[in-house]
């Protein structure tokens, strides 16, 4: 590189940085928002985050930031990783200064009134509490996608946020394809959801023991993180080396919170195992929140579901409640794992009807987007969705509408990605298991280094480098194939349901 050039780069990644820590120094606010914050602090918290919203959108959009992006793009004097760093910066430059500052302000302080509002509905069990909050922030999601600009549905240019270049055409057609999957298996597994319910009540001193052993021997390093209480389980991340992550606790089903766990955990070691060097650039950021998700869910289902992880569990839980677990026997415990059966919490709920869950919140966000539902109608919209797709009656808002935080804090798009990183999982695991043939033997005494080393060299080492598609094909030698995730269901379920016939 010569010199010139050299000198704009290193005043660029001095430049990032900066707006790095003035973005993460207000993301450390709102884990503490959703963590410890007092409740009669959240007007001032909520002032306090957009105020750095406001001073990081000013520096992104500045002109001096633009003069250097114009100066070094397409300078023949960078790295081919440099040029990457460079155009994916000058996309997010030039869509950045499509805001104005006061809406950047506007929209922080309003999703921070949304979540408190969330908050107080979910104690309330009253959905009336959240409307006019969620109300005026729609709206605002409705301007962002103008202000945006988008082809074709309004949806997209939420969608796009999310994992680029994915559209309501895309998606449509992908749950088109997976309905017709679902439907085939479900009926095969009626014997199997008959099955008696298992026992999973646990204290929550064991259950957090047990959460914070399992995380440390996927490779989560507590020294770079941590673990908390939330509302709604979420991961967050200031730096590879400081990824904080939070899961909630019922002592009646100690399930939930270890998948949580698990599925959180994929998403610490993305973060912690993102390119240091490369911090506060794009390829120090992840390749989209759909593989964001994919590796959340390959822990979460492909291995923490798998009859491997669950005879290693099983062992550990007889240490855990002698009791309860000594005459647990493997088939019995690794069924009530992966019991497939409808229930009214996403989070809670198994690899098969999880989907349906993911296909309702897409069809509601698509609505509101496109004015054909308001606000005040998503209640009677979803528990008509719910009893459409998974049978169930929903008899509250709290296990309605009102379960998931993301709608508070302004996600619009996101769900999509947790169905789209199911599949992208299980292509990955498939490629992994294929490159290692003591992968069974590994999970099943907890040795979980070749794996990780694996997602370390295909997808944590990326960075943003390639969008989603690309990293598939990049990684797995082939695009991103339904038929994959069919199969994997096909062979999981069908297997346990023969083995109870």
């Amino acid at each position: 590189m010569k010199p010139d050039a050299a000198t704009r780069y290193s005043r660029y990644v001095e430049f990032m940085n900066k707006i790095a820590d003035i973005r993460n120094a207000g993301a450390v606010l709102q884990w503490d928002q959703e963590t410890y914050l007092p409740a009669g602090a959240a007007e001032a918290r909520g002032r306090q985050i957009a105020t750095l919203s406001e001073i990081a959108h000013a520096h992104f959009s500045s002109d001096e930031l633009g003069d250097l992006l114009q100066e070094l793009n397409g300078s023949g004097d960078l790295t081919e990783k440099e040029k990457k760093n460079i155009s994916l910066t000058l996309d997010d430059y030039n869509k950045n200064k499509k805001y104005s500052p006061a809406f950047v302000r506007n929209m922080s302080e309003q999703i921070t009134r949304s979540f408190h509002a969330w908050m107080e509905a979910r104690k309330k069990n009253d959905f009336v509490v959240f409307k006019p909050e969620l109300e005026k922030l729609l709206q605002l999601k409705k301007e962002e996608a103008h202000i945006l600009g988008f082809k074709g549905h309004i949806y997209n240019a939420h969608l796009d946020e999310h994992d680029k270049g994915l559209t309501v055409e895309v998606t449509d057609k992908l749950f088109q394809d997976l309905k017709k999957v679902l439907k085939k298996i479900l009926p095969d597994l009626i014997t199997y959801d008959e099955e008696p319910a298992f026992d999973f009540s646990m204290k929550k001193d064991l259950q957090w023991k047990l959460g914070i052993e399992v995380l440390e021997l996927m490779g989560f390093d507590f020294q770079f993180g941590r673990q908390d209480i939330s509302e709604h389980p979420f991961t967050i991340s200031f730096h590879p080396t400081d990824v904080r992550l939070t899961t909630r606790i019922n002592e009646s089903n100690f399930s939930g919170m270890l998948w949580s766990c698990i599925h959180e955990g994929g998403h610490g070691l993305y973060e912690q195992g993102l390119p240091q060097n490369e911090s506060g650039l794009p390829l120090g950021e992840a390749c989209s929140l759909s593989i964001h998700e994919s590796q959340s869910r390959l822990w979460e289902n492909c291995v923490g579901r798998s009859i491997h992880f669950c005879g290693f569990l099983l062992e550990k839980l007889r240490l855990y409640d002698p009791e309860k677990f000594g005459k647990t026997d493997l088939q019995t415990f690794y069924r009530a794992v992966n019991k497939v059966k409808p229930t009214l919490i996403r989070t809670e709920s198994d690899e098969v009807t999880y989907h349906y869950h993911v296909l309702i919140r897409y069809e509601i966000e698509k609505e509101l987007m496109e004015g054909a539902l308001s606000v005040a109608e998503i209640p009677e919209r979803w528990n008509q969705l719910y009893k459409d797709y998974l049978g169930l009656d929903v008899p509250d808002y709290k296990s309605g509408c009102l379960q998931d935080i993301h709608w508070s804090h302004g996600s619009f798009g996101y769900f999509p990605t947790y169905t789209l990183g199911s599949l992208y999982a299980v292509q990955f695991f498939d490629t992994y298991k294929s490159t290692n043939n003591n992968w069974r033997q590994e999970i099943e005494t907890g040795q979980f280094n070749s794996i990780r080393n694996w997602l370390k060299v295909n997808v944590y080492d990326y960075g943003k480098f390639y969008n989603s598609l690309e990293l598939c094909n990049i990684s797995t030698l082939h695009p991103l194939e339904l038929s994959r995730f069919s199969e994997y269901l096909d062979t999981k379920f069908k297997t346990l349901t023969a083995s109870i016939i």
